[in-house]
């Protein structure tokens, strides 16, 4: 009995502290528990009690408040979740796309670690690490059948401190042992289409009419002032029409969403939110900074959410743009991340959601149709929509492309020998043992891409 009434104390401190921690957050108090309430809470305070003590096997108390959270947020839509200490790094690293390392992309291959691309300007890619290089050994440990998620832990860090990792680079049996000093690493979020000399992204997509290129994979905290830099650039270049690439992006931060609309148009609304305890806000464009005097395509796919919508659809309500490629996911609701144990963990709880300029709604609702009004719908005659080979097909490319080579993995590429040409599928005197056609690679076309280049021409055109 007396184990009973300390579960029931406990859980009401615990709710004190709640209450107290809503507050602080600058929302309204909680309401004030009616008497049926309390009932319920000793329903949950006997339920823990008797698991804790009778249950077959021990479960430990934080395993059960845990299991509870993950039940609570069951029952709220899919984008409110608890983030657990375990995850808290995770999650801190996705959303600032920031974290201690060294810089560089892995992946296995035959049970062995092998580099991906380094990211550039990192310690990784500073030390000469190279796309393609084998990971044999870090600090001194084979790394034959580590698994991915145990590489990363090692390799990450605190800045400042330092890991040893022995290499072999593509194409040669020589292995090569490096020290590398961890640093705070950012990860790019403004990409071009692809690189200069020197590595950086060239974001001029056709240097003949002046068509620039920037895909925007998230919204971090740095993603509006790296396009800005990307934006001058290309201004200083002569800048007569963009191509803004949104595909895959699945959001990140309100704040930088709205700052990166404020970049293209000069007035009106970008965005306003609407929820239960918090009032409406309304956020208004400013005409400092604005880059304008040029058309705007956007593309987009089924996976751009949240953040990539509010962008896609503030310029496309204020014509600044059109919208090319499919509808986007409908995901229209904002996140607060409340801080959990001094910020060893966090809720992640959905607190408002958010509307066009039109006024119109972007969530996609549980129980929505594909008539009903959700996500950013591409512009009349601008529909385009990719079978899944197709995808499968620009993911690939995309990855290949954007793979930093450095100088072992050219060399090797230089002195491979080339294959003989395929033969021309269909034409006169081929060979019987020719290969049938569906065997001979052809070039990759990006058909949404080369629809946002056809619109601009034409724009371009009809402005001369």
């Amino acid at each position: 009995m007396e184990r009973r009434r300390g579960l029931c104390f406990s859980l009401v401190v615990f709710l004190a502290i709640a209450t107290g921690a809503s507050r602080a957050c600058g929302e309204e108090p909680a309401k004030k528990p009616a008497e049926d309430d309390y009932e319920l809470y000793q329903i949950f305070a006997d339920t823990l009690d008797q698991v804790e003590r009778n249950y077959v096997k021990n479960v430990s108390r934080r395993e059960l408040m845990e299991a509870a959270i993950h039940g609570i947020l069951a029952e709220l839509d899919p984008y409110s979740n608890y983030i657990s200490p375990k995850d808290i790094g995770r999650f801190k690293t996705t959303v600032e796309n920031q974290f201690g390392g060294i810089g560089i992309q892995i992946g296995m291959e035959e049970g062995q670690l092998k580099i991906i691309s380094p990211l550039i300007g990192t310690p990784a890619y500073r030390a000469g690490l190279e796309s393609g290089d084998w990971i044999l050994e870090i600090n001194g440990q084979s790394t034959k059948g580590l698994a991915i998620d145990d590489a990363v832990k090692q390799l990450k860090g605190d800045a400042g401190s330092n890991v040893t990792l022995t290499v072999q680079h593509a194409g040669s049996t020589d292995r090569e042992t490096v020290s590398i000093t961890r640093e705070w690493v950012h990860i790019e979020t403004v990409l071009g289409d692809k690189r200069k000399s020197d590595d950086s992204w060239d974001f001029m997509l056709d240097h003949d009419k002046h068509i620039g290129l920037v895909r925007i994979s998230a919204f971090s905290r740095d993603t509006a002032q790296d396009l800005k830099k990307a934006l001058v650039d290309l201004s200083n270049q002569g800048l007569k029409g963009l191509i803004i690439d949104l595909r895959f992006n699945p959001g990140g931060l309100l704040n930088t969403a709205i700052e990166v609309s404020d970049l293209f148009i000069a007035s009106g609304r970008i965005v306003s939110t609407q929820g239960r305890n918090t009032p409406e806000r309304i956020w208004e464009a400013q005409k400092d900074g604005t880059f304008e005097g040029f058309p705007i395509a956007v593309l987009v796919n089924h996976y751009s959410a949240s953040a990539s919508e509010i962008v896609a659809a503030c310029l496309q309500d204020h014509k600044r743009a059109v919208v090319i490629g499919e509808r986007t996911w409908g995901k229209g609701s904002v996140q607060n991340v409340i801080e959990l144990e001094g910020g060893k963990s966090a809720l992640k709880l959905t607190t408002a959601s958010y509307l066009r300029p039109s006024g119109k709604n972007i969530h996609r609702f549980p129980d929505a149709k594909e008539s009903d009004e959700w996500g950013v719908m591409p512009d009349s005659g601008f529909e385009l929509k990719l079978s899944v080979g197709q995808i499968e097909q620009l993911i690939h490319n995309r990855r290949d492309r954007d793979v930093l080579v450095g100088k072992h993995a050219k060399a090797v590429a230089v002195t491979k020998p080339e294959p003989p040409a395929a033969p021309v599928a269909d034409a006169p005197g081929q060979p019987a043992d020719a290969k049938p056609k569906d065997d001979i690679k052809v070039a990759f076309v990006d058909k949404q891409l080369q629809k946002a280049i056809d619109y601009l021409t034409q724009e371009l055109a009809r402005a001369q």
